[in-house]
């Protein structure tokens, strides 16, 4: 396998890792929403069968608890897989790795445009 082909290849399992990363994320995100809302809904239900007004249910810290300890997990899966790219942008490492490819060949003396 030539260099070109390897980097082909390379470039290939880079992207399909991306596309894996970000469909686990929204598959993540997705399950996290449904779970929540069932879990809600039957704190809520179960809350007003109480006798509970519909204030004190949504208040109430088990309510929401769920919504906000899952939600740091999911922000920093959210980060790991896209907060890199808010920053630096999308291209940003490519074109980091080109700079330091061609500040070595100049300073090798093989650098041509």
């Amino acid at each position: 396998m030539n260099f070109e082909d390897r980097q082909r290849s390379d470039s290939y399992l880079k992207a399909k890792k991306l596309v894996q990363d970000r469909k686990a994320f929204f598959i993540h995100l997705a399950i996290y929403l449904v779970v929540n809302i069932f879990i809600s809904s039957f704190l809520i239900f179960g809350s007003l069968k109480d006798g509970d007004t519909l204030r004190e249910a949504l208040f109430d810290f088990p309510t929401f608890a769920v919504w906000i300890f899952w939600g740091v997990g999911i922000f920093f899966h959210f980060w790991r897989i896209f907060g890199q790219n808010i920053f630096f942008g999308k291209d940003w490492e490519a074109r980091k790795v080109q700079e330091y490819m061609k500040e070595e060949a100049i300073e090798k003396g093989t650098y041509n445009e």
